[in-house]
C-alpha cells in the first residue's frame, strides 16, 4: 500500500535538553486509521508536531505524501462562545480549497454541505456553536476539516470534555469517513475505549516507540485503569 508518511531514524530534544524522542521509525499507510497513546512527557505530542511540519527533526527524516492535512487541535475548554453557526464554521474550513475573495462558488457549497452532512449535523447546520452539545460541537469541527478534502486527518485528543456517547459518536464517524473516503487518521489520545474497535493499530510513545501493533496484542497495561494515561 502507499504511504500517507514516514518517520526515519527520528530524534528530537528542545534547544539543549535531553531527548524527548529518539530513533523512531513509523510507516503510516493510506487509509489506515492510527492511534497514538503515551503518557505526559512522553513525546507524543512532539510525534505529532514533527508529522504537522510544526518541528524539524534533530536527526532523521520525516516524510509527508498525503497532499492535503487537516489538523484538529485539542480544545483548550469544550465550550464555544464565538456567535458562529456550524455553517459558518464549516465554510471557513473551506478556505485552503478556494479563491481568497469573492463568494464560494458551486463546488464550494456543495463540499460544505458534504462536510456537515457527514458529521450528523444537517439539522444543526444553521444553529449557533454555543447552543450545540459538547460532542455536537466537535462533530462540527471535524466537519470544518473535512471541508478542506483532507486525505490525511490528525486529532489530538478529540473526545476530551465530551461524554461517553459523544465518544462514540464521533468514533463512529471517524470510522465512516475511514471507510467512505479512504481517509487516513491519526488519533491522538488517552481515551481509547470508544475507538478500540476502529483503530487498527496502536503506537505507545515513550521517549520512543514501545509498542506498535494491533489493539489485541497489547499487553495488559491497556486495560488497568492504573495505566489510563499510557
Amino acid at each position: 500500500m502507499p504511504l500517507a508518511l514516514r518517520l526515519d531514524q527520528v530524534s528530537f530534544s528542545y534547544g539543549k535538553g535531553p531527548p524527548v524522542l529518539h530513533d523512531v521509525n513509523l510507516s503510516v499507510e493510506r487509509g489506515e486509521f492510527l492511534a497514538i497513546a503515551g503518557p505526559n512527557g512522553g513525546g507524543k505530542t512532539t510525534l505529532l508536531r514533527l508529522v504537522l511540519g510544526l518541528e524539524q527533526p534533530g536527526s532523521g527524516h520525516v516524510e509527508l505524501f498525503a497532499r492535503r492535512l487537516a489538523y484538529l487541535p485539542q480544545r483548550a475548554q469544550p465550550g464555544v462562545d464565538a456567535p458562529l453557526t456550524v455553517r459558518e464554521l464549516v465554510t471557513a474550513g473551506r478556505a485552503p480549497r478556494t479563491r481568497l475573495i469573492g463568494p464560494l462558488g458551486a463546488v464550494d457549497r456543495a463540499a460544505v454541505r458534504d462536510a456537515i452532512s457527514r458529521a450528523g449535523l444537517d439539522p444543526q447546520a444553521d444553529r449557533e456553536l454555543s447552543t450545540l452539545s459538547g460532542g455536537q460541537q466537535q462533530r462540527a469541527f471535524i466537519a470544518k476539516a473535512l471541508a478542506a478534502e483532507p486525505e490525511l486527518l490528525v486529532l489530538d485528543e478529540p473526545t476530551t470534555g465530551v461524554d461517553t456517547e459523544a465518544q462514540d459518536a464521533i468514533a463512529a464517524l471517524l470510522q465512516r469517513l475511514r471507510a467512505d473516503l479512504g481517509m487516513t487518521i491519526l488519533y491522538v489520545s488517552h481515551e481509547f475505549g470508544a475507538v478500540e474497535r476502529f483503530v487498527e493499530r496502536i503506537v505507545l510513545v515513550r521517549g520512543g516507540i514501545v509498542f506498535d501493533g494491533a489493539p489485541a496484542d497489547l499487553p495488559g497495561l491497556w486495560h488497568d485503569p492504573s495505566h489510563a494515561h499510557a
